[in-house]
């Protein structure tokens, strides 16, 4: 019978990888409380963030395509071009694949909103971020981000991902351990986020995106334990 390999299973890694986002998560979601707190219970706050639900609404889908490719590629990229190997191309990459998810998380928002209601109830919050997180995540979201992710870091090597995919267990190695370790910072903010209507709801998931994803890179570098191969969603 063959030896044990000494890696730990994608369980464990992923409980590594939460256990390390479990501080810096629980900031991201202090801020994403905060804010909203703030625009229920701040005048000022609240014209604030009225006039950008406003705009969101007059650009249409522009909005996330641009937002969500700063927050989730461009800034990042930024960060990351300092302290590792990523290149222009790989920044141009992660900028294009993150306008795609945005629009792919404005039309999922709408389509929550569209099916469960846009209300702030217990049981409307509750049954958005349970299909979010246990349907939309591991079905598409967490899969498809992995999989650009591991076309990116290969340095687009198409036949070794493609190898890799060929493999046995491609979900099992690559996905679960970012579906676990992503659940204590996402589950709560995604909570949080669903509190704010819809329109509303892209630009606070995507200033929790831009943190996490520099966390995640932070993290990356000094504690390579941490298993995420790409940052998680909403």
């Amino acid at each position: 019978m063959p030896a044990e390999t000494s890696s730990p299973s994608p369980w464990e890694s992923g409980l590594q990888g939460a256990r390390a986002n479990l501080r810096p998560g629980l900031a991201l979601q202090a801020v994403a409380l905060v804010l909203v707190v703030s625009y229920y219970e701040l005048p000022a706050v609240n014209a604030a963030l009225a006039r950008l639900m406003e705009f969101r609404l007059r650009i249409g889908l522009l909005f996330p395509i641009v937002s969500t490719a700063v927050c989730g590629g461009l800034l990042p990229y930024l960060y990351l071009r300092r302290s590792s190997h990523y290149d222009g191309r790989q920044g141009g990459f992660l900028v294009a694949f993150w306008a795609y998810k945005g629009v792919e998380v404005a039309l999922f928002y709408q389509l929550q909103a569209h099916l469960f209601g846009s209300g702030h109830r217990a049981g409307t919050i509750v049954t958005k971020v349970l299909v979010d997180q246990f349907i939309y995540c591991p079905i598409l979201a967490v899969p498809d981000m992995t999989a650009a992710y591991q076309l990116m870091e290969s340095h687009f090597n198409g036949g070794a991902v493609l190898a890799d995919w060929r493999r046995p267990h491609w979900y099992r190695r690559r996905v679960l351990p970012v579906l676990v370790s992503n659940l204590g910072v996402w589950v709560p903010a995604v909570a949080i986020v669903y509190l704010l209507p819809t329109p509303l709801q892209l630009p606070l998931e995507n200033l929790v995106l831009c943190f996490y994803t520099l966390v995640l890179a932070h993290q990356a570098r000094s504690a390579p334990v941490v298993a995420v191969t790409a940052p998680g969603t909403p």
